[in-house]
């Protein structure tokens, strides 16, 4: 059976943590940024854990993470 392929786009996206739980990086941070409070802005830069719903589809794109 061949090797199973990895989805780079999603392997750009997500990080495994120590214990296994997917890593991920918050989403409206790149533009139109003016109307955003200083504290939104700051909490976005920090990286989230992946919900428990998604993480059963994203481990079938990454088979090797």
């Amino acid at each position: 059976m061949p090797k199973m392929k990895t989805t780079k786009a999603a392997a750009k996206r997500f990080k495994t943590t120590g214990t296994g739980k997917l890593k991920r990086n918050k989403a409206y941070k790149s533009h139109i940024l003016t109307k955003k409070s200083q504290k939104r802005k700051r909490n976005l830069r920090k990286a989230a854990i992946t919900d428990s719903t998604n993480v059963k589809n994203i481990k079938k794109i990454l088979p090797y993470m």
